[in-house]
């Protein structure tokens, strides 16, 4: 029996014809070059998944064949020479959907980790850090579809209560010493007493339909600077001296990480129409609890303009 006698069971109707939103395959990894102006490209490991609806009358979506269309479309959507990881899967999702005739949605996503060259604080010693940036796209049928582009990053944040809480116990105490009300307080002002630290992980993404200009390190930026400071792999004596001075000098409870991202949103990217979708999420891995502490906010450009009184 040749191929073409095999039968096509995926065509045939399911015993309940139910159609499903996302069927396809998770967790393809590709190897990704990004080209960059100026430099060398970026490389990156990225692990990809591609979607399509379903109808109800159909009872699979050919997934071995499907894997074999799949794996072709994210290869000729990498081999195009791009500057942008969300036109890459834009144009996946294109050519998925142009080569399923029974669907009307096809969606492409991708994570990938991202090296950050930099130096530490202080002592100034070359180091890398990593973020994940996320890149997705849908294509629909009629021509509607958009894309997005995002990053998840790591940081350290103070908890401004428990800073507070020590800050008076420290008064008392340096009352108690002799010291006077302006003395302590000029105290405190620089060196800021003990707050329970977490480490943070930041999420910024930005979503649209007209391919604006977003570079993914001004995200990665952003989201790093939201929280009370940045974090270091390398890091000597006095960098780590650095970072939890600054840490707590900044505490911030999540919704501050959030509110930080929005400001930050606004200046970093004033360029952007005001129909962009935002969403920045903040999420703290508590060290004095059980459980984490979590944030988000999801806006138009145009929203939160409005909302911060910026024109």
């Amino acid at each position: 029996m040749n191929k073409k006698d095999l039968p096509d069971i995926q065509a045939t109707k399911p015993e309940i014809e139910v159609g499903l939103n996302r069927v396809g395959v998770k967790r393809v990894k590709k190897l990704v070059e990004i080209d960059r102006e100026g430099g060398r490209p970026y490389v990156l490991m990225a692990t990809f998944e591609a979607l399509v609806d379903l109808p109800g009358v159909r009872k699979g979506a050919d997934m071995s064949r499907n894997m074999e269309v799949i794996d072709e479309i994210l290869e000729m959507a990498i081999r195009k020479k791009t500057l942008r990881i969300e036109h890459i899967c834009k144009e996946a999702a294109d050519l998925l959907l142009s080569k399923h005739a029974y669907t009307t949605r096809a969606e492409v996503g991708m994570e990938a980790e991202f090296t950050i060259r930099e130096k530490t604080p202080v002592t100034e010693r070359k180091t890398q850090s990593t973020a994940i940036i996320i890149a997705r796209a849908v294509s629909e049928e009629g021509g509607d579809g958009h894309e997005e582009i995002g990053a998840r990053v790591t940081g350290i944040t103070v908890c401004p209560c428990s800073r507070e809480m020590m800050s008076e116990r420290a008064k008392k105490k340096l009352a108690d010493l002799g010291l006077e009300e302006q003395e302590v307080e000029e105290f405190l002002e620089e060196v800021p007493q003990a707050g329970h630290s977490q480490r943070g992980h930041a999420i910024l993404k930005m979503e649209s339909k007209n391919s604006p200009d977003i570079d993914v390190k001004d995200l990665i930026d952003v989201a790093r600077e939201s929280m009370s400071a940045k974090i270091f792999n390398l890091a000597k004596r006095p960098d780590e001296d650095y970072m939890t001075y600054h840490a707590h000098l900044n505490a911030k409870f999540v919704e501050d990480c959030v509110r930080s991202m929005a400001i930050n949103v606004i200046g970093r990217f004033s360029h952007l129409d005001d129909e962009v979708v935002v969403t920045m999420v903040q999420s703290n891995d508590e060290s004095i609890h059980q459980h984490d502490a979590y944030a988000e906010r999801v806006a138009t450009m145009g929203n939160l303009r409005r909302e911060l009184k910026v024109e």
